[in-house]
């Protein structure tokens, strides 16, 4: 499955839903330049899983928790992490193997740990001030490593 969205900051929750529908792992990569939206987007997506508390980026304290309708949410920023070893000293393995979702900023960062099976999603500026999201469907014993 790949899907390309354009949208504005207005249509957040609308596109929320879309990814939730089209989405067949629990664990999302969100790549994208500093200030297309990552967060932001995420945030939406929690609110549309029934989370009240505000997503923000987890930037300082690596990784954030959201309790949402009957699950969890861990959003990882691993803008400042030297290298995959940091995440695995922290635990990522466990995070994926909890059953609950994983959202994953900057994922270039630990890409040698991820899951078999990864939703991607690749945000980037469109000239008409909107992004542009592309969504797919990825797994690694198809021979894929990285977006």
């Amino acid at each position: 499955m790949a899907k390309e969205i354009h949208f504005n900051l207005e249509e957040l929750s609308e596109v929320a839903q879309t990814i939730l529908k089209n989405v067949q792992s629990k664990t999302l990569l969100f790549y994208g330049e500093m200030g297309t939206g990552k967060t932001t987007l995420i945030s939406a997506i929690v609110k549309a899983m029934g989370g009240t508390d505000a997503a923000s980026s987890p930037t300082f304290s690596i990784v954030n928790e959201y309790k949402v309708t009957e699950d969890t949410v861990y959003h990882f920023d691993f803008y400042r992490l030297k290298n995959q070893y940091e995440a695995l000293d922290m635990g990522i393995e466990d995070y994926f193997c909890s059953g609950s979702w994983n959202f994953i900023e900057w994922p270039e960062k630990i890409v040698n740990l991820f899951p078999e099976n990864v939703t991607v999603l690749e945000l980037s500026l469109a000239e008409d001030g909107g992004r542009t999201l592309k969504l797919s469907e990825k797994k690694l014993s198809e021979g894929w490593s990285k977006k």
